[in-house]
């Protein structure tokens, strides 16, 4: 998939929000892009690890963990199960870990950083709500697409 999100935002305007972010590229996918599903968690991953186990479709899995640096909200065997079922991408406004494992996988990850500290599993976490986060409203059903440039997201699937 070529994706370059510079020229979707020029040909697509005010219909693409960009996300004003500095992600990092985890993964061995730099360009990606699909259909959203949200989940808003803090500091555990117990919704990530259940969705990522489900059929991804293409999807992108964007996961508002509130920027918190303390916790890793992705590691390398839920990465591996994304990758198994399907998703095209996960984008966590958080952190992550097992960051050398995650390389080389087949999958657009992209997140704030890295932390070695694992999450609680305590079941908590919301699915499919609409998330605010780097200036950008991201809603369950909107369409992301990310490139080495930026992550941008819009109501409808784009061509360029």
């Amino acid at each position: 998939m070529s994706i370059s999100t510079p020229d979707l935002c020029d040909e697509h305007g005010d219909a693409v929000r960009v996300i004003e972010l500095q992600f990092r590229h985890y993964g061995a996918v730099t360009q990606f892009g699909g259909q959203v599903q949200t989940i808003k968690c803090f500091e555990d991953n117990s919704l990530v690890a259940e969705q990522v186990k489900t059929p991804g479709e293409g999807r992108v899995l964007v996961v508002d963990g509130g920027g918190s640096p303390r916790r890793s909200l992705l590691g390398d065997n839920l990465a591996s199960a994304a990758v198994k079922n399907g998703w095209a991408g996960i984008v966590i406004f958080g952190y992550l870990r097992d960051v050398e494992e995650i390389a080389p996988m087949e999958l657009g990850v992209m997140a704030l950083g890295s932390v070695p500290r694992k999450t609680e599993k305590r079941g908590e976490g919301q699915l499919g709500v609409n998330l605010h986060f780097g200036g950008c409203e991201i809603g369950c059903g909107d369409f992301l697409y990310a490139d080495e440039t930026g992550v941008i997201v819009a109501s409808q699937a784009l061509q360029g």
